[in-house]
């Protein structure tokens, strides 16, 4: 794990409870997470584990029932609304299952998108997002829209969309769901090159066991309890 960087995300005693209509379901039970910098890491386990969930609140989208989270040394765990809505902004790139895409935009337009929402100016939005299209190999794919584009490379567009404003630490959620072994292979080996060459850090949720050939460390998550590193 890289003891001697300092960490992006750690987590100590994190409890996640919900209430149920009948009782409460505990979603994450005492978990301890730490991720240095520069590194790819991997949570993996069955659907309904947790995964989700721990990935909800490191990225400030979910508060904990109990427990700390502390991100490049600021605690997020208490910051909801408007505050988790900045920090997001400032700190963090989000790869869902889904792509999300807007389909009657091209490929350059969802990525400039993005960007406009997150604050920064025309120009700015533009040539970083033909930037870290090129960077993810798509910039002879800069006109096309999602219809005219496979999975793998939607999903792509989408790192991209993640990286175009600079953050330092991309959460994936289970990013190759719903993609070949091929196509797969391809989205962990992008996501792979950019914490090598370009001073990302990677925490992924998934249940692929391909993401092995490709992280630095993973551990499993069973129940809601973290079990030994994979």
């Amino acid at each position: 794990m890289m003891p001697n960087r300092p960490l992006a995300v750690d987590a100590v005693s994190v409890r996640r409870v919900f209430s149920g209509p009948a009782e409460d379901v505990v979603a994450l039970d005492a978990v301890d997470l730490a991720v240095p910098t520069g590194v790819m890491h991997a949570v993996m386990g069955r659907s309904g584990s947790g995964k989700t969930t721990l990935l909800n609140l490191v990225g400030a989208l979910d508060q904990p029932t109990a427990g700390a989270i502390t991100m490049y040394g600021e605690r997020v765990d208490g910051l909801n609304g408007s505050a988790a809505a900045r920090w997001r902004a400032r700190r963090l790139g989000f790869v869902f299952q889904a792509h999300a895409l807007m389909p009657s935009m091209t490929a350059l337009e969802n990525v400039e998108l993005a960007m406009r929402i997150a604050g920064h100016s025309r120009h700015t939005s533009h040539d970083r997002s033909r930037e870290a299209l090129e960077r993810v190999g798509l910039g002879d794919r800069l006109d096309h829209r999602p219809a005219q584009l496979s999975g793998g490379q939607r999903q792509r567009v989408a790192v991209a969309r993640a990286i175009a404003p600079g953050n330092r630490l991309l959460l994936a959620d289970e990013p190759t769901a719903g993609l070949d072994s091929s196509a797969s292979a391809d989205v962990f080996a992008l996501l792979r090159s950019l914490v090598d060459y370009s001073d990302v850090t990677v925490l992924m949720a998934t249940h692929d066991p391909l993401t092995l050939d490709f992280v630095d460390s993973a551990v499993e998550l069973r129940n809601g309890v973290l079990a030994e590193p994979v």
